[in-house]
């Protein structure tokens, strides 16, 4: 049995069957329901050239925003940038100064310390003169010449990531390294040691501050020379040394530059006075007597404790 032709909404005709499972399977849904959940749809769901243009519209605005954004930004950046250039001018200024300064008072220095030296050697007798002059050649005092090893440290060139392309920083030459060298230079026989001109003593320090190297407070730069003068054997025992095996392995990992290499002649600085300091005794105690008739309480070993002083000096 057929029923109605359709309704011209564009929904097929409702067949029926003579048997009830089979129309069930068929037509699950009463014709009823289903034009309900038509409509509903209908009501809730915006045409779809509205949600086009709301997302354009979304889409819109997100755009504006930012690019006002942006336009901020940069416009701040702008006006900022000429307070930051000139602080920055302003710092350089001031740093060149101060070495210019610092070059020239080193340079008055040094004429001041030679007419010191001429005027003690006038003073004392030719043996006086000569046994200070070696004194201060062996605390590194005194400006001293002769044949020696020079050892050549320099960072690594700047290299480019193979991924990227940026650039790589270099493997860079530590104040470690520079400590290693002079310390194994010291145990070859090394006499006299500088590291860039700067003389080093006994109280001589290597350190780094940030990615500079700083040789008594001073700062140095690469490539770095250690230049030591001592016999002709001291090139032979530092190779064989535990820092000329490490850095040629560094070298052959990192393409840092070391090397090694004999120098006749070598002049090497006097370092600048040290500033020393000395300990002092402490001030000794008011002693408390221990009795009625006033006496004091012996030691351990039957005397008067006194204090000992604090220190030795440097």
């Amino acid at each position: 049995m057929t029923g109605t032709p359709g309704d011209g909404r564009g929904r097929p005709d409702r067949v029926y069957a003579p048997d009830f499972l089979t129309e069930l399977f068929r037509n699950p849904l009463d014709p009823g329901y289903a034009d309900a959940a038509a409509r509903r749809r209908e009501r809730q769901t915006p045409p779809a050239q509205w949600r086009r243009w709301s997302a354009r519209s979304v889409t819109l605005v997100v755009a504006l925003l930012l690019g006002f954004l942006f336009a901020v930004a940069y416009r701040q950046t702008l006006e900022a940038e000429p307070g930051r250039s000139q602080a920055r001018s302003g710092l350089v200024e001031q740093i060149k100064q101060r070495e210019t300064e610092t070059d020239r008072l080193s340079v008055r220095a040094d004429e001041l310390r030679a007419e010191v030296a001429r005027q003690r050697a006038a003073a004392l007798g030719g043996s006086e003169a000569a046994r200070l002059h070696n004194l201060e050649a062996g605390t590194g005092l005194g400006r001293v010449r002769g044949d020696g090893v020079v050892v050549r440290l320099a960072d690594a060139p700047q290299n480019q990531d193979a991924v990227t392309g940026a650039d790589v920083g270099p493997s860079r030459v530590i104040y470690s390294d520079l400590q290693g060298v002079a310390n194994d230079l010291w145990a070859a026989g090394a006499e006299a040691i500088a590291i860039n001109g700067q003389r080093l003593t006994a109280m001589s320090t290597i350190r780094s501050a940030g990615q500079a190297i700083l040789v008594d407070f001073r700062p140095v730069t690469g490539p770095y020379e250690v230049s030591a003068i001592g016999p002709g054997s001291m090139r032979d025992r530092y190779e064989d040394s535990r820092s000329a095996l490490t850095m040629r392995k560094v070298a052959e990992d990192t393409g840092l530059s070391f090397g090694v290499r004999e120098a006749e002649d070598l002049t090497l600085p006097a370092a600048p006075d040290p500033r020393l300091r000395y300990a002092q005794p402490s001030v000794s105690p008011t002693p408390s007597p221990s009795g009625v008739d006033g006496s004091v309480s012996p030691g351990p070993t039957g005397s008067r404790t006194s204090p000992s002083p604090s220190g030795g000096g440097r």
